[in-house]
């Protein structure tokens, strides 16, 4: 079975649908990445996301952020609580406009940065670490989610009604974008990636592709893309 399997199969369940109904995520697979620690092209992308962040908050709080207000919304709508839970753009907003953002790897650096550049929440992870394709669902509470507390591997399992991202194995990202596991994490030798971008109301269609075409740009490799819509 190719990768491509995590595209076709990948599916958002009716119970998010009715949650947030102008939900639409677009998903990019990436095959032959070149990994890495960071460059000078993502270098670049890091400093003009600060400064973009730095921009963006002189004349607005973060949590009036259009699409930063609908994603505090949405975890109020599932029982989060947005001002300690953030959703990851927010997060990463708030860091790159104080002490900067974090230099991790290649990979995560872009697509940390093209985040911050657009206001939206963007995901990465090692596609060949998936068990299944990927699937948004409501969780009962019994999943599995694998991370590391104090320094130790542990596994938490998620609130009934969160809303998390998970395959065949367990959760992989919790709080719909909050927090990442560390089964599917990208990494230095990471290859095929698959990436997710989430979007609500203030971001249309032709908004969404059009950062989706820039994440895919500044990432190479061999990319296939399709975005999905609640309903």
């Amino acid at each position: 079975m190719t990768l491509r399997h995590l595209l076709d199969d990948a599916r958002i369940d009716p119970a998010v649908s009715a949650l947030r109904p102008d939900y639409r995520v677009a998903l990019i697979l990436a095959e032959g990445l070149v990994g890495g620690p960071g460059d000078a092209a993502s270098e670049a992308l890091l400093a003009a996301a600060e400064l973009s962040a730095r921009h963006a908050l002189l004349s607005t709080p973060v949590d009036e952020l259009p699409h930063i207000a609908a994603w505090r919304d949405a975890y109020r709508a599932f029982g989060a609580r947005p001002q300690r839970e953030r959703n990851s753009a927010e997060a990463l907003i708030r860091r790159a406009a104080s002490s900067g953002l974090p230099r991790i790897n290649r990979l995560t650096d872009i697509y940390n940065a093209i985040s911050v550049l657009h206001q939206i929440p963007v995901g990465g992870e090692d596609a060949d670490r998936y068990e299944g394709a990927p699937r948004l669902i409501r969780a009962d509470g019994s999943e599995h989610f694998d991370t590391v507390a104090d320094g130790e591997p542990v596994v938490e399992r998620p609130e009934p009604g969160e809303v998390v991202w998970a395959d065949g194995a367990g959760v992989t990202c919790r709080r719909w974008n909050w927090r990442q596991g560390v089964r599917t994490r990208l990494d230095d030798g990471t290859v095929n990636g698959l990436f997710i971008l989430d979007a609500l109301g203030p971001v249309d269609d032709a908004g969404l592709a059009r950062i989706t075409d820039e994440l895919a740009a500044h990432l190479g490799g061999t990319v296939t893309t399709r975005m999905l819509a609640a309903g």
